[in-house]
């Protein structure tokens, strides 16, 4: 009997130890899977970012030329004013082509990208290859901008040059084209580019309200794990066991919701007084607890 017992115990550790093997293997599966899954996620998430700007910037390219082709230009215009009308538009078709070639290039590069054996991971191979040229492309597109707009206004005064109204409708165009430039630097530009030229956009949890409960206290209608005074030791040592094994839960569950707290955020530049104060509170790990008394 001894030595049935002692075989069917091995037999069951065997079992055991194939079954763990077997879950590992699954593991690993479903880690590649993961990973392979996020990478293809970077990648399309880069490659609409540049096709974005690579479309906006040769709109911004092909009106430009449109401009300088198809303007009627007075043979009796003034030559500073023509002067400063071809090189304008010039280094406005300059630098949108500067910022489309570069993001075209830049999407071929990671489309071509293994997202199965990634032999440098795309974080690595985003900040090596293609952080430098992003922020050029953006660069260039947002010096562009303002500088097509000074196109609008240059347009106006060749246009309008043998026009009796030349001072008022052009400067109707040219206070347009400034308001919008102006927007440009006060609002879109000191808002957005020096943000998207971070490279790593700061993460902020909000939304989210969690119940912290401190080491050594049970939760709401938990139990505190005191036996009656009736029962036996060994029911009240059960008992403290039990609530020990909780209060150890109680405590990973708070781990895990930290967690989750910091997984599940928003990217944002710049933090609001309520989000200061609710980020150290979080981390801390600090939150004030009212604990029910049990019930006897």
């Amino acid at each position: 009997m001894i030595g049935l017992a002692a075989g069917m115990e091995m037999a069951d550790m065997a079992w055991e130890v194939k079954c763990r093997e077997e879950d590992m293997k699954q593991r690993a599966l479903e880690n590649e899977r993961h990973a392979i899954d996020d990478a293809r996620r970077s990648v399309d998430e880069k490659a609409e970012q540049l096709k974005v700007l690579a479309n906006q910037s040769a709109l911004f390219a092909g009106f430009s030329m449109v401009v300088l082709v198809e303007s009627n230009i007075p043979d009796n215009i003034h030559g500073a004013l023509l002067t400063v009308f071809g090189a304008v538009t010039a280094a406005t078709i300059a630098l949108m082509l500067v910022s489309t070639l570069n993001s075209t290039y830049m999407l071929v590069a990671i489309l071509r990208y293994d997202c199965v054996r990634r032999d440098v991971p795309f974080d690595e191979f985003w900040r090596k290859r293609c952080e430098p040229d992003w922020k050029l492309a953006l660069q260039a597109f947002s010096y562009g901008v303002p500088l097509f707009m000074v196109v609008v206004a240059l347009v106006a005064w060749v246009t309008f040059w043998n026009s009796d109204s030349l001072y008022y409708s052009a400067a109707v165009v040219t206070a347009i084209a400034a308001m919008v430039t102006l927007f440009w630097f006060g609002g879109t530009q000191r808002k957005w580019t020096s943000f998207l030229l971070m490279p790593e956009a700061r993460m902020l949890t909000r939304g989210m309200s969690i119940v912290v409960r401190s080491p050594g206290h049970p939760s709401p209608g938990e139990s505190p794990g005191i036996g009656d005074p009736t029962v036996d030791g060994t029911m009240r040592r059960s008992g403290e066991t039990n609530d020990a094994r909780r209060r150890e839960s109680s405590e990973q569950s708070d781990v895990e919701s930290l967690a989750s707290l910091n997984l599940s955020s928003l990217a944002v530049g710049e933090l609001s007084k309520s989000e200061i104060r609710m980020k150290p509170r979080a981390i801390g790990h600090t939150l004030p607890v009212r604990n029910k008394k049990a019930t006897l």
